[in-house]
């Protein structure tokens, strides 16, 4: 379903990535945000006045669904609440643009897509802003390209620290209803998501978890082991944690039978092929990738990438010519599916 016009929005929660959304929106010349939602009046009253001047505010989400005046939504609010959003959102007609992670369990997940494919004329778009990124999509290429052979492991891994001023700060957080998990789900989710859509997706995984910083203060995790079964036939690794004292360090690395490529806190660490004419031009269009992704728009906390504009921008082009978004809810299910395996598993 095409839209004439500018794109009328609305968000719904205004948390702090919020004013992320809203700020990208405000770059995109064929959009104008007409409301903004959240339980908290003065933090809807704020985000109206601050972020996007001439706006309504108001705290019922069900008066954004019944306004023929909004054509679609941000969601960015806590992740119980994104299925039950979602799916009103989509049956009032309205294209949908949701913040990880779409859900907080896998019956809550199958709902999600179930309500888009319901509605196959509007837009159901899943926010995985890293693989709009420059690095992430030429490593996907090369590995696609067979430029490292056959593809043997992927592995990644997040660490950082959530601190209690953190956690205490909102309630939902940590918590196994309203979070639906910790580390894996919140903080590492792009990593994890990055490290499974590079190598082609898996197949299955087993984990481990524990809390073993934040014991009596959260109900889920803060630390992660989980193995996987990739679809090409290789394995994966993965881990994380946020109980440590490292503020953010990733890592990404991905070993074939033609050679290999380590990523380490978003920077080419280790380039190796077999051929070494391969290498230097692998090495050059990863280099030219890096220096494109440095010029992106990037605003907020550097962590969350360049990538949130050229994601919205995406929508927004689907949404205006009734294309496809470069990530729909089943692409970014995927990765969703994979978190909740790990968690049944280590839940056994």
């Amino acid at each position: 379903m095409k839209s004439k016009g500018k794109v009328r929005v609305a968000v719904i929660g205004c948390g702090v990535i919020s004013e992320l959304h809203l700020r990208c929106y405000a770059h995109n010349p064929h959009v104008k945000v007409v409301a903004v939602c959240d339980l908290l009046p003065e933090r809807a009253k704020r985000a109206a006045e601050e972020r996007a001047p001439g706006a309504r505010w108001t705290t019922d989400a069900a008066e954004i669904f019944a306004d023929p005046g909004v054509d679609a939504v941000s969601i960015c609010t806590d992740h119980a609440s994104h299925r039950p959003l979602a799916c009103a959102a989509l049956a009032a007609g309205k294209h949908v643009l949701c913040e990880k992670s779409l859900a907080v369990n896998a019956a809550d997940l199958r709902r999600m897509l179930d309500a888009a494919d319901a509605h196959p004329e509007l837009v159901a778009a899943g926010v995985f802003q890293h693989r709009f990124e420059p690095l992430p999509r030429v490593l996907r290429a090369l590995v696609e390209e067979g430029a490292f052979g056959r593809l043997l492991t992927a592995t990644g891994s997040l660490y950082t620290l959530r601190d209690a001023e953190y956690f205490r700060r909102d309630a939902w957080r940590g918590t196994r209803k309203s979070e639906g998990g910790s580390v894996l789900i919140n903080q590492s989710i792009h990593y994890f998501d990055l490290m499974l859509w590079i190598a082609g997706g898996a197949a299955s995984a087993r984990a481990y978890s524990a809390n073993l910083g934040h014991e009596g203060l959260i109900e889920t995790e803060d630390t992660i082991a989980v193995s996987l079964r990739l679809r090409d036939g290789g394995l994966g690794s993965f881990v994380a944690t946020n109980a440590g004292i490292k503020q953010w360090k990733s890592a990404l690395e991905f070993q074939g039978t033609a050679g290999g490529v380590e990523i380490r806190d978003d920077r080419l660490a280790w380039l190796s092929l077999a051929d070494k004419a391969a290498e230097k031009r692998v090495r050059a269009r990863i280099d030219r990738a890096l220096s494109s992704g440095e010029r992106l728009f990037a605003k907020g906390k550097a962590y969350y990438g360049p990538g949130h504009q050229a994601q919205i921008d995406d929508f927004i082009k689907a949404i205006r010519t009734g294309g496809r978004p470069f990530v729909t809810f089943a692409d970014a299910a995927q990765s969703d599916a994979m978190v909740f395996a790990a968690y049944a598993s280590a839940a056994r």
